[in-house]
């Protein structure tokens, strides 16, 4: 996936809005925007599970460094409703070629019922850094 692709999960859908990276001490800090959005016309809703994090080009994982203030993955939704979100990484210098991975992590995997969603057979969205 590109910047700006949405990934949708029923009618609720993230995408990375903008992404930006500066050096930081050893290594390179990356501020990435998310719009959640809800395609839903009646309901309120949200998505439970949901989690993002960079990977390398050596599939090795970056949580975003903790911030109580940002906006939750989980948040509700009302019909139609979008709201945007930020996360920051801190990666070694060392790592190459990092995406964003969208996907959903923990709980009952009901995505072994619903077609287009991650399963085993399935790797989770990617979206490619600039």
């Amino acid at each position: 996936m590109q910047v700006g692709d949405q990934r949708c999960f029923d009618d609720w859908c993230i995408a990375v809005e903008n992404a930006s990276r500066k050096p930081v001490g050893g290594g390179v800090s990356y501020i990435v925007t998310l719009r959640l959005s809800s395609r839903a016309r009646r309901v309120s809703q949200r998505e439970n599970g949901m989690v993002v994090y960079l990977a390398d080009n050596r599939g090795r994982r970056y949580d975003a460094t903790p911030n109580r203030s940002a906006v939750p993955l989980d948040v509700q939704l009302g019909p139609q409703e979008s709201t945007t979100t930020t996360r920051i990484f801190e990666i070694p210098a060392d790592a190459h070629e990092p995406g964003l991975v969208i996907t959903h992590q923990g709980g009952f995997p009901i995505g072994w019922f619903i077609v287009g969603y991650e399963t085993w057979f399935h790797k989770a969205a990617l979206v490619r850094l600039p």
